[in-house]
């Protein structure tokens, strides 16, 4: 569903505006210097917007309550006029007339928190032309103080808040994308704030975030790299310093084509596994207490065997975890059988060959026999194939079936809820997904397809909606979109709902990335050249919708 906003709509919030106990949106018009306001109706549908006026080319929002009447309120930047606007609501989902404060040069991004611990809400901004943060002390009345800038790095970017030194006072940091690093500004909790302590990233700097990634109960730091594709995380120390990045990036030559998750050693911590397609193998990183990972473990998949799509299982039963590979170069699949320390038996002791090139693979029990199946689809080819899996981790043969041509991606679900699993597969030739219902005996029903976009390459199931019927999604890689196909519970599917993606998207996966118990979408956008889009997370909002958050 798609809902009209102003001109170029930048920054959003969400939050209950008129206090009906459902969430509404606001959103940050930036060619029409205005913010708008679209409350909801609590069943994912919303009413038109109201419009407000803001400053000149409002870019960033953010909501709070800024006068203490349990009412929200919001605070947008603006841009061309070096303000923020402060429009205080009435709890009926309208606000009062802007009120204007100045910053620094060029605002951007804008965070809310109590600075001074007088309970009333603060405002933090960063300022892009003259490398400034701003600090604007809230009185508790809807009104603030003039500001208080502090020095940062070139360009400063994401921003983000956090206790680093374990004193209970709020501390800032900031990505200074102009010359790599990110700036800690440790609070005084009176409202003011040390000069910046800068940390070394990779290229331009752009999101941040702030979370335990070690498990030490102290907040680390990760750090999106727009230009050159990585992410960093910066652990901490004792007193609020940082240790030096962690950089997660492919070897030189790798073209990484796929990535996987799971604890491959038995530490109960969880390692990293990805598909080199340029170089012809796997690379394993298994992961330390302290959040860092080892050097990369590289698995040879064979000479111009090109590895595209990997998928993890116990396939022999001997309670270790092991891989199972499609090799689009030399057009076969194969397995890795874990040895249970994080290494792996060679892929030759287990093989198969095809007639097309494999693209995707997927694993699971079609036959309720406690044995794992495969499911393969090919690239220039209009079928798929299951294979049954015997204990020792060989392949038995195959049992083809019927697609459309040029299936891309396919995943797995009970998509009927008869405790049965079926699968779905994309298929660019026709913009469809194909769904086969599983009869529990390791056979299919034949095909149903729905509409997808324009070239669909990607699949993955979930429940969106949480009616516990599996819905699924689907990147569309010429719409530049993702679709969402609600699931009726029944084995079919409703009408695609699309949603703005990055440039060229090829790959999705899903999970609830901001803990608020709701499935969220992360794409791949194969087209580097618009650097803000090379990765995108959608964030759901009840019941269905999605807002779009660049990160980097």
């Amino acid at each position: 569903m798609t809902y009209s906003t102003g001109a170029y709509p930048y920054g959003l919030a969400v939050s209950d505006f008129n206090n009906d106990t459902r969430l509404d949106i606001i959103v940050a018009n930036y060619y029409d210097n205005t913010v708008s306001v679209l409350l909801g109706y609590g069943n994912g549908s919303f009413a038109n917007r109201m419009a407000y006026s803001a400053g000149i080319t409002p870019f960033n929002v953010a909501v709070g309550d800024f006068n203490n009447d349990t009412l929200f309120d919001i605070v947008v930047t603006n841009t061309d006029s070096n303000t923020v606007s402060v429009l205080l609501g009435y709890g009926n989902g309208s606000f009062a007339n802007r009120v204007a404060y100045s910053t620094g040069t060029y605002p951007g991004f804008v965070v809310v928190a109590d600075f001074n611990n007088d309970t009333n809400l603060d405002i933090i901004i960063t300022n892009g032309e003259d490398n400034t943060i701003s600090v604007l002390l809230g009185y508790g009345d809807g009104s603030f103080a003039m500001q208080t800038t502090y020095s940062t790095g070139d360009g400063p970017n994401g921003l983000a808040v956090g206790d680093f030194n374990n004193d209970t006072r709020l501390d800032i940091v900031v990505s200074n994308s102009g010359n790599n690093t990110i700036g800690v500004f440790l609070g005084y909790g009176n409202g003011s704030f040390a000069s910046q302590n800068t940390y070394s990233t990779s290229t331009y700097p752009f999101g941040l975030a702030v979370n335990d990634f070690n498990n030490d109960t102290r907040p680390d730091i990760v750090v999106t790299n727009s230009i050159d594709g990585t992410v960093s995380i910066l652990l901490r120390y004792d007193r609020g310093a940082m240790k030096n990045e962690i950089t997660f990036t492919p070897s030189a030559g790798a073209h990484l084509a796929c990535v996987a998750i799971s604890d491959f050693n038995g530490d109960s911590l969880l390692d990293i596994i990805v598909a080199n397609y340029g170089s012809n193998n796997l690379g394993v990183s298994l992961e330390y207490e302290n959040g860092t990972f080892g050097n990369e473990m590289i698995f040879s998949t064979g000479l111009k065997s090109h590895p595209y799509s990997i998928t993890i299982n116990d396939f022999n039963k001997d309670g270790q975890v092991d891989i199972a590979v499609a090799n689009h170069g030399t057009k076969s699949l194969s397995t890795f059988l874990g040895k249970g320390n994080g290494t792996f038996e060679s892929q030759t002791n287990y093989s198969t060959s095809f007639d097309f090139a494999p693209l995707a693979v997927g694993v699971g029990d079609f036959n309720s026999d406690g044995h794992s199946e495969i499911v393969v689809a090919y690239d220039d080819t209009d079928n798929l194939d299951v294979f049954i899996i015997y204990d020792i981790g060989d392949f038995s043969r195959r049992t083809t079936y019927s697609t459309d041509p040029w299936p891309t991606s396919v995943a797995l679900g009970d998509f009927n809820n008869d405790t049965r699993l079926d699968f779905v597969v994309t298929t660019e030739y026709y913009e469809n997904v194909a769904v086969y219902l599983g009869y529990g005996n390791g056979s299919f029903a034949n095909q149903m397809t729905y509409l997808a976009g324009n070239y669909p390459t990607s699949v993955a199931v979930g429940d969106f909606n949480n009616d516990a019927r599996s819905d699924l999604v689907i990147t569309n890689y010429l719409d530049n979109t993702v679709s969402v196909l609600l699931g009726y519970g029944n084995g079919s599917f409703a009408t695609q709902k699309t949603f703005s993606a990055g440039y060229y998207p090829s790959f999705v996966a899903i999970g609830d990335f901001n803990n608020d118990s709701r499935l969220d979408i992360v794409v791949a956008n194969l087209d580097s050249s618009n650097s803000d889009e090379n990765n995108q997370l959608l964030l759901q909002m009840p019941v269905n919708d999605y807002i779009n958050e660049k990160d980097g």
